[in-house]
């Protein structure tokens, strides 16, 4: 792991890290609470032990309705804030375990990896997207061939990858980084088509973080948000990195590489814990929203309610999308249930558009509150500028300290590279938004949508 030109060698202990890793280790604490565990946890199919509830592969829409809940409670420790807390790919790992059948030769590696991560509540992330070289080309037509993470020698223990993958969130906290492809790979590309599950401490495998916004700040009280969870986003880099045959699920299958996203639930599970954390994120922006309009005294001016009630319109859009994707989800033939493919692909399809609107709305309630403050809470410690900061960042409601510590929890969220970072993530946590209205077009029944017009088009001549 490096970062600033610096090999890390315990991020829970590097200021760049280490707050990350305490919210973090916060989720195990709540997880394994003995009050908490019929909301977090399910009984181990195996055994009975107590296993987080996100590696549950729903059987009834009860199951789906508490991974939601389940997932809500993980999100509302970090105010939906982290993106990759350890439900996101262990929903993805839930999905190709409901349908083993999928992964041929390997599906016994895969329900073996699955049932290993889930009994000893594994922490997983992913690298799933080529880097950014040249995408008007096809993996084996880049300039060298292991510029995509992909297989460069196979043995009877195994095989050997080498090549960069992206975009590993949170990788540095996790126990293992799942490497595979969710591109669209052509015939040639056999050696990217891969899915493999790696240990962070892997010899040949390094990560680069983005620049920790963490190491900018002044301490939680200016930078209450991006100094407890910023989650490092990461690049990998794999050289030689050898990956024994119990820990691949696929090698060089186009099929299985492409189907393991759609022809199991894998990719529903896992975007729909995203959009339970994305519903509370929502929550806290309106929320924020709420406290700064009162201390400002206008909340209850007409224009303001207007705003208001546009941002709890989307908020609520998105909720109400979530819920639906349990009420209408449906069980194939195996048993298993699938959340509702238009429930979950219409939201996730807006959400590029909504979360840049909602944002401008709060920009628009609050003006010049979030960066009319003073440079810091050290202003407070001298007298005369304490006297000042006492009588004019005040509001009629709230003291100085009050309104200062809310607009700055606002503007870390909203105007701080963290919270730009944030705008960026939701616009394509889920891929390209193009892509995502594919999918919906996809599966939207349109069949029926055009048998009304087929209709209307035979209706019989009206006679004057």
């Amino acid at each position: 792991m490096h970062v600033e030109g610096e090999r890390v060698a315990n991020v829970a202990d590097h200021p760049a890290f280490r707050e990350g890793a305490r919210s973090l280790a916060r989720l195990f604490d709540f997880a394994a609470a003995p009050e908490n565990r019929d909301v977090m946890t399910f009984p181990s199919p195996e055994g009975g032990a107590p296993v987080w509830r996100c590696w549950q592969i729903p059987r009834s829409h009860a199951d789906l309705r508490a991974k939601r809940i389940a997932a809500e409670k993980w999100a509302e420790l970090t105010f939906g804030l982290m993106g990759r807390t350890p439900d996101h790919v262990a929903n993805f790992f839930a999905g190709y375990a409901a349908k083993p059948q999928l992964f041929g030769r390997f599906s016994e590696n895969l329900l073996a990896f699955y049932r290993h991560a889930r009994d000893t509540h594994a922490y997983l992330s992913y690298a799933i997207v080529p880097p950014q070289i040249d995408r008007a080309k096809p993996a084996h037509k880049q300039a060298e061939p292991s510029l995509y993470a992909g297989v460069v020698k196979e043995t009877d223990a195994g095989i050997f990858l080498s090549g960069g993958q992206q975009l590993a969130t949170a990788a540095i906290y996790a126990d293992y980084v799942q490497v595979s492809c969710i591109h669209p790979l052509q015939p040639g590309d056999e050696n990217y088509a891969i899915n493999v599950a790696i240990p962070t401490d892997a010899p040949g495998l390094r990560l680069y973080a983005r620049r920790p916004f963490a190491l900018r700040t002044s301490g939680a009280e200016d930078y209450p948000l991006t100094s407890r969870f910023d989650e490092a986003d990461c690049f990998v880099v794999l050289e030689d990195c050898f990956v024994p045959w119990e820990r691949v699920f696929v090698c060089r299958d186009l099929e299985a590489c492409r189907d393991q996203w759609w022809k199991t639930p894998a990719h529903l599970y896992g975007n729909h814990q995203a959009q339970a954390r994305y519903a509370v994120k929502l929550r806290f922006l309106l929320g924020l929203a709420k406290r700064m309009n009162e201390a400002t005294g206008n909340d209850a001016m007409p224009p303001v309610v207007v705003e208001m009630g546009e941002l709890a319109a989307y908020a609520s859009i998105v909720e109400h999308m979530l819920h639906s994707q349990e009420t209408a989800a449906t069980l194939d033939e195996d048993g298993v249930l699938w959340p509702s493919r238009t429930a979950l692909y219409a939201v996730m399809a807006l959400q590029s558009k909504i979360n840049p609107r909602m944002i401008d709305i709060v920009r628009e309630l609050t003006g010049a509150a979030m960066i009319t403050l003073p440079s810091s809470t050290r202003d407070f410690d001298h007298p005369e500028a304490a006297r000042d900061i006492e009588r004019f960042f005040r509001s009629a409601s709230t003291p100085a300290r009050e309104r200062i510590a809310l607009m700055r929890l606002a503007w870390d969220f909203i105007g701080t590279e963290f919270g730009s970072r944030h705008q960026q993530y939701e616009k394509f946590y889920g891929g390209a938004p193009f892509l995502v209205k594919t999918n919906l077009f996809r599966h939207y029944d349109f069949s029926r949508a055009s048998a009304l017009v087929d209709r209307a088009l035979r209706l019989p001549a009206v006679r004057p």
